[in-house]
């Protein structure tokens, strides 16, 4: 039995395999109607989430399976006390996979410990995202056609963005990747991401303060909005949450074939009027997280047939 956790689970190899049956799935969604008919899967929502939760929703309904959870910690017996392990002893004999969101990091990992089906890490504090780095990549490949040769900026709270240390481990494992990182002194990168990922595995990337320096060298801009629920007090995050805004003067400064990705909710880091440009693919984003999980959970529940490389 196998879990997500990480990115970092899944060799580059079943990567490719994972993102060619997205791929067949977005170009025959008929085949794969029916093949979780009688399969439950449950989704463990300990904080607040739109896309995530859906996006797994969706697909295990697109599956023909079906799905039962529940949306917030108040709404389950985490309110009375109960831990996690014991959450996922009695779901285990409910469903047959489990998508688990958890504010405290390492949460999923002890789920995963004590689980008698597959569980999947759909965030664990400002830890890891890993099915939202398999969306990005699935994005980054289905519109650029590659996962190499690539310089990328990733912009704004890149201290507390779990989106952005998953995206980073699992994008330096390919060829002449090149990150440039723009936030704010208080907000920039963490340490054991920079030296430990980066600096260990001999990855190219600089740090700047201003989108506007360094947008026309870019192949992708990847947004993040800055996190309210990841401060410890009001006052910093009202200093920083407008810090970036992407908008139309500075999209003007990118080339022509520069994506702009966001893992989405969006505050007002991104102006609405850049959704109109062609390049912003934020919201088609959100459409391959749905394919992504799709695949995710074919190749969980059915790793013979699914995970063949």
């Amino acid at each position: 039995m196998r879990h997500l956790m990480s990115p970092l689970d899944f060799t580059t190899d079943e990567l490719s395999v994972l993102m060619d049956l997205a791929d067949d799935i977005i170009a025959h969604p008929e085949k794969y109607a029916h093949r979780c008919d009688g399969r439950i899967l449950a989704t463990l929502f300990y904080e607040p989430s739109t896309r995530t939760r859906l996006s797994f929703e969706s697909a295990m309904l697109r599956l023909g399976g079906k799905v039962l959870g529940f949306a917030t910690a108040d709404s389950s017996s985490a309110a009375k006390g109960e831990s996690v392990a014991d959450t996922i002893r009695i779901v285990s004999g409910y469903a047959d996979i489990c998508a688990m969101r958890h504010p405290k990091e390492g949460a999923a990992l002890v789920a995963m410990q004590k689980s008698l089906i597959p569980v999947i890490n759909a965030g664990d504090g400002g830890h890891q995202h890993p099915t939202q780095t398999l969306t990005d990549m699935l994005t980054i490949r289905s519109l650029k056609g590659r996962l190499d040769n690539l310089t990328i900026g990733l912009c704004g709270d890149l201290k507390f963005g779990r989106t952005v240390h998953s995206l980073i481990k699992s994008l330096a494992r390919y060829e002449n990747v090149k990150f440039v990182l723009i936030s704010p002194d208080e907000l920039k990168i963490p340490s054991y991401i920079r030296d430990d990922v980066l600096r260990a595995q001999n990855i190219e990337f600089t740090e700047v303060a201003h989108i506007e320096d360094v947008i026309d060298s870019l192949d992708l801009l990847y947004m993040t909005r800055v996190q309210r629920e990841r401060f410890f007090n009001e006052e910093d995050y009202v200093r920083l949450k407008d810090f970036y805004v992407l908008d139309k003067k500075k999209m003007e400064l990118a080339p022509r074939d520069m994506l702009v990705l966001h893992p989405l909710p969006r505050v007002n880091e991104i102006a609405p009027e850049v959704d109109e440009d062609e390049r912003a693919v934020y919201f088609k984003q959100g459409r391959y997280g749905v394919y992504i999980r799709m695949a995710l959970i074919l190749s969980l529940l059915f790793p013979e047939e699914y995970m063949k490389n």
